[in-house]
């Protein structure tokens, strides 16, 4: 079994909520089976990262569970969580905090290396 798996998060954005669970749940289900797990955020989908966006979206009528419950249940299993630093620019304001959960910041390239690794899966949303 492969013990690392990268993501890629850029059409599961904000205005599509109902896309932005999918990619948490398989993050969840790699952590259960004790695999590493990184979620790079690209695109609008780097707007899930800041303070209060994540948690005003539910991905289904009845709101029961927000996006950003699926992400603190994440990132409490051990997800990482990382800001594309073009996207970052292009849709994070500059008076706009990230949540606590993000790891950090990754460019296209740190996520071009975990596709290019033998060691690594990806998938991308």
């Amino acid at each position: 079994m492969f013990e690392r798996l990268a993501l890629l998060i850029w059409a599961a954005a904000p205005a599509r909520p109902e896309l932005c669970v999918t990619p948490l749940v398989h993050a969840l289900v790699a952590r259960a089976l004790d695999s590493e797990v990184e979620i790079h955020f690209a695109g609008p989908a780097v707007r899930l990262l800041v303070s209060g966006v994540a948690d005003q979206l539910y991905p289904t009528p009845e709101g029961d569970k927000s996006v950003g419950d699926f992400m603190r249940e994440a990132s409490a299993a051990g997800v990482s969580f990382y800001a594309c630093s073009m996207a970052s620019a292009a849709w994070i304001g500059g008076d706009e905090r990230l949540i606590p959960e993000c790891s950090g910041r990754a460019g296209a390239t740190a996520f071009v290396v975990r596709a290019l690794d033998p060691e690594w899966r990806t998938l991308i949303f």
